[in-house]
């Protein structure tokens, strides 16, 4: 086993991160959420293409409205505008970003897991955790794993600070944990990751200050978009993108869809069940060894996790990458879990999980020809509508036409077409030109 010493988590990485550059400039047409890369994509082109603006994200399905909505702080977006304005515009600008940066945040994992358990347990956490669902939307242009990835980045300096009391290090962790939190808010559950340091006795009175004060420094900041900005956004220009449920009413609307909800949990996050092996061994070395800060830790995380996703109502269920951020707690926990086993047992195990993570992922790495039409639809209908002139489309919120279209309009629903009133007042506001997509 000393052979496989795990020299250089750098190389596992690496490795990692040049298999998935494979097809890394597809356009967004692979089968795993392409409505909500084109989405991102479109609110990018609109920074680069128009006034470029933090506060007044846009997008083109609004209809007669000014596109701006109510939507995630678009700090993603714009720095992939800015590819867009250097190098002129590409579609997979998103997927490298996005992969950079969840790399480098899979390194501060591994060294978060190393500062608390052991070498061996960092690196069955990290493999895990690099075949879980993290593979394949870690290159997807989607600012949901590029906000994970930058709570990781800065829970790492944060334990970096308090290890050795450098401050510029508290201020950087701060810096990371804000953004990350402001791109997309499902990350601010990892910030309960720093419950069980305050409850802690062996640190200082004065750290515990110093870090909690940069923690909420950090939610104030990210509360004021979210809970002042975005509802701003929304009754000012009526267009949303989220919409948030009370618990109730979230049970309520997941109660038919229960199996599937307990699916992305038990086998969406990891895309195995084999690690299961390990996660239950994990979880009898929490709860049956005296592991009590650890186990409140992952306690606290889960909870707070599941009160999140029950908020979503039926998104959670129906949208496999809303899961994303559970996906480093259960890879540390299945980590911790395989070490308890002899150390060869332990390795077969881990190649089993991650050869059935990556077997559960590989189909989302390939754009099927019969998509494809779609990148030439902006060219046909450049031919046939006047330059400036707004569409009418029948793909209901899917954002996906209109991005191809490279349009502005309206994105009905198919039923709608037949409501005199409602196409009367579409026609009204300028709307001449209806597209449909015989496909």
């Amino acid at each position: 086993m000393k052979s496989w010493k795990f020299k250089s988590i750098e190389t596992l990485i690496l490795g990692f991160f040049l298999v998935r550059l494979y097809g890394i400039w597809f356009p967004p047409l692979e089968t795993w959420h392409s409505w909500r890369q084109t989405l991102t994509n479109m609110m990018a082109r609109n920074m680069s293409e128009e006034q470029f603006s933090f506060f007044y994200p846009t997008i083109d399905m609004a209809g007669e409205r000014s596109g701006i909505i109510g939507s995630e702080f678009p700090l993603y977006q714009s720095i992939i505008a800015s590819f867009n304005q250097i190098f002129g515009f590409e579609h997979w600008y998103g997927r490298l970003i996005s992969l950079v940066v969840a790399s480098i945040a899979t390194w501060c994992f591994y060294k978060i897991i190393e500062r608390f358990w052991t070498t061996r347990t960092a690196w069955y956490a990290t493999l895990i955790f690099l075949t879980s669902l993290w593979f394949a939307f870690s290159r997807k242009t989607m600012p949901d794993t590029f906000a994970v990835s930058l709570v990781i980045i800065g829970i790492y300096w944060i334990v970096r600070f308090v290890d050795e009391r450098t401050f510029w290090k508290l201020v950087l962790g701060g810096i990371f944990l804000t953004i990350g939190g402001l791109c997309k808010i499902p990350a601010v559950y990892l910030f309960a990751l720093f419950i069980p340091f305050a409850l802690n006795r062996a640190f200082f009175y004065q750290l515990k200050v110093q870090v909690g004060l940069t923690l909420t420094i950090a939610s104030l900041i990210i509360a004021w978009w979210y809970f002042y900005w975005v509802p701003y956004l929304v009754e000012t220009y009526r267009f949303q993108l989220f919409f948030p449920k009370g618990i109730l009413e979230g049970i309520k609307e997941i109660q038919p869809y229960w199996s599937d909800f307990w699916m992305q949990l038990y086998f969406g996050a990891l895309r195995s069940y084999i690690v299961w092996i390990g996660l239950l061994s994990g979880i009898s070395w929490l709860f049956y060894k005296n592991n009590k800060r650890a186990a409140i830790g992952f306690g606290i995380l889960t909870l707070v996790f599941l009160l999140f996703a029950i908020k979503t109502g039926t998104v959670f269920p129906t949208h496999n990458y809303y899961v994303l951020p559970f996906s480093p707690v259960l890879a540390a926990l299945a980590g911790v879990g395989l070490q308890r086993f002899h150390p060869k047992l332990s390795l077969v195990l881990v190649l089993i999980i991650a050869i059935e993570g990556l077997g559960n992922q590989i189909a989302d790495f390939r754009i099927k020809p019969e998509v494809k039409y779609r990148l030439d639809l902006a060219q046909q209908v450049n031919q046939l509508v006047p330059k400036g002139e707004k569409i009418i489309i029948a793909t209901g919120p899917n954002p996906e036409w209109m991005y191809w279209y490279h349009r502005e309009g309206w994105s009905i629903m198919p039923d709608q077409f037949t409501d005199t009133t409602y196409m009367n007042q579409i026609a009204k506001n300028k709307g001449k030109y209806i597209v449909i997509d015989k496909h």
